[in-house]
């Protein structure tokens, strides 16, 4: 038996339960992961909520790192591979649980299983983003926000690395200067400034021809009016709430603008899309351009608190659960 994180019915954090469960040996194509560290990140929040339906009962979490310590038929991996993963199914939120081998990666040499559980969803995240559903390059300018976040720390870094400018939006000086240290080159203090209204000031009322937006409804208005005409909005997340329904006359007066809701499961969907996804992210790290601030770490114990919090704003950077 081993302890794993449980919900009966949605709602807010007091429906997580912490239980012993019977993972079972892994059947075909299948390997048995004792965590060593577990991500948590926002979208665990939307799974436990009810936003995004999970069939009840369910487990929780999506990302971790560990050890291999039994095998199915048909695998490539062995007992004692260092492994990774943040799209393989629910239920990271355990001491060990069985996945399925072709949505694992391995960790290379020089990554710890801290640094791979804090990584893996936020890095594929940003991976994605600026790489593929738009292909951020040299001088453009981008505005993301919530830049203290654990997947804004990561963009600031890739992006500014990649030579473009970014500015970022956050609530608070102490989170404006974690930005700062981390790739933003202008950084918006949303509960002060007008955001669209500084964009245009920053850009000399040209506007950004990328939003990212991981908020949702708070920022949305807001981003729409940061964007120059044929601009793209790319709107991946809810931290707020989901966005208004939108009337599509809105993207023709904002000149012909363009929005796209992505996915990392859509990004990564074949195990080929996954391993390049999360071999760009180690490259990055491993060659220093990429630095994983842990800002918080938890117990399973602790998961209520660490929900709390999350959705409290009150972590800056990535946060890590120790089984």
């Amino acid at each position: 038996m081993v302890k794993a994180v449980r919900i009966e019915a949605v709602g807010g954090p007091e429906v997580m339960d912490l239980v012993d469960v019977e993972p079972g040996a892994p059947g075909a194509g299948m390997v048995t992961i004792e965590n060593h560290a577990i991500g948590l990140n926002f979208i665990d929040t939307y799974h436990r909520s009810g936003l995004y339906p999970l069939a009840l009962p369910s487990g929780l979490g999506l990302e971790g790192a560990g050890v291999v310590t039994a095998v199915g038929q048909g695998v490539d991996f062995a007992v004692g591979d260092r492994v990774a993963y943040c799209s393989a199914g629910i239920g990271s939120y355990a001491e060990s649980l069985n996945l399925p081998a072709q949505r694992l990666v391995g960790i290379p040499e020089g990554v710890s299983y801290e640094v791979a559980a804090a990584v893996m969803l936020k890095g594929q995240t940003v991976e994605y983003l600026l790489q593929r559903t738009y292909a951020l390059a040299p001088g453009q300018t981008c505005l993301f926000h919530a830049a203290a976040g654990g997947v804004g720390l990561l963009f600031g870094q890739w992006a500014s690395a990649l030579g473009a400018t970014v500015i970022g939006t956050v609530g608070s000086e102490e989170k404006a200067e974690l930005a700062r240290n981390h790739g933003f080159a202008h950084v918006i203090n949303y509960r002060q400034e007008d955001v669209a209204a500084r964009v245009r000031e920053i850009t000399d009322g040209v506007g950004v021809p990328v939003v990212y937006d991981g908020v949702g409804r708070d920022t949305f208005s807001a981003s729409l009016a940061s964007l120059q005409p044929r601009g793209l909005l790319v709107s991946f997340g809810n931290a707020s709430g989901a966005p208004e329904p939108l009337d599509l006359q809105r993207l023709a007066s904002g000149g012909s603008l363009y929005i796209t809701r992505p996915t990392l499961v859509t990004y990564t969907a074949t195990s080929e899309e996954l391993r390049q996804s999360a071999s760009a992210v180690f490259e990055h790290l491993l060659a220093g351009s990429l630095r994983v601030e842990i800002n918080q770490h938890y117990t399973l114990a602790d998961i209520r608190q660490a929900h709390r919090d999350l959705e409290a704003r009150a972590t800056t950077g990535s946060s890590v659960i120790l089984p």
